[in-house]
């Protein structure tokens, strides 16, 4: 899969998500909080473009937490209308039992969704599921517990094989991996991270037994990649084989942008 492909805002060309998707079937997409932020959440466009997210939103008291709410689904609608050649209001983003997204009525193209900080991560594929996560390249996981919760026998032994300068960034990257993999499989923190694990960055990504033996089958692909300096950003793609998607057509006229109404 090609690195992730950074995304400026509701006014920028959506061509090179399209021609990742069409060559490679699958694309992962990155974005600033801000640049996907409409200035008045208020707007009545906003409520179009959220569909029944949007009465989530008017529960939702003023945070952080909201900004990356909306901005994380503009972002997804967005990015999913340009594949599929329709309006980011006529999709409507569900959720399945453990929170996993996905586009009601919508077969052929499966979404993935993860915001950390300043940072939205879409993720998508027309060939099976996919599932992405991201966090802090630098966020503090090491000696606080982490490694029992979320590692392998296999995975604590090559943990003290890395350099201790870059040990807590190899725990990072193990969690967002394990993270991405449960929601590509609609599974989220219920599935213990004990029980699967992945070997050393620098090698083909596979995912492992505890014990370090192969996993899973050649139709589960891994990837992660640091973005911005500053995040790390891991995806899991299954492709069972089933052959291509029809291709998408090019993009319908889009409704207003909701980041141009007035504030």
């Amino acid at each position: 899969m090609m690195r992730p492909l950074r995304h400026r805002g509701p006014g920028c060309s959506w061509e090179p998500v399209r021609g990742a998707v069409a060559a490679h079937g699958t694309c992962v997409v990155y974005a600033a909080v801000d640049d996907w932020l409409p200035p008045d959440l208020g707007a009545p466009e906003l409520a179009a473009y959220l569909g029944p997210d949007h009465a989530r939103l008017a529960r939702m008291p003023a945070s952080r937490n909201r900004d990356r709410f909306v901005a994380a689904r503009l972002l997804l609608k967005s990015a999913a209308s340009a594949v599929l050649g329709t309006l980011p209001g006529e999709l409507e983003l569900a959720y399945k039992p453990g929170g996993r997204p996905f586009l009601r009525g919508i077969d052929q193209l499966d979404v993935g969704l993860s915001h950390t900080e300043g940072l939205l991560v879409v993720g998508l594929t027309r060939f099976g599921r996919i599932g992405v996560d991201t966090e802090p390249a630098d966020r503090r996981m090491l000696d606080l517990g982490t490694e029992a919760m979320a590692c392998t026998p296999h995975e604590r032994e090559a943990l003290e094989r890395v350099p201790a300068e870059w040990r807590n960034r190899e725990l990072v990257r193990l969690w967002t991996l394990k993270e991405a993999y449960s929601k590509a499989i609609g599974q989220g923190l219920r599935f213990r991270f004990t029980e699967f694990g992945f070997g050393p960055g620098d090698a083909r990504l596979s995912m492992l037994r505890p014990d370090g033996t192969p996993g899973t089958g050649e139709d589960w692909s891994f990837h992660s990649w640091l973005v911005e300096d500053a995040y790390t950003v891991s995806a899991a793609v299954n492709d069972p084989g089933f052959g291509d998607r029809p291709e998408t057509g090019d993009a319908l006229p889009r409704l207003s942008d909701p980041r141009s109404s007035a504030s």
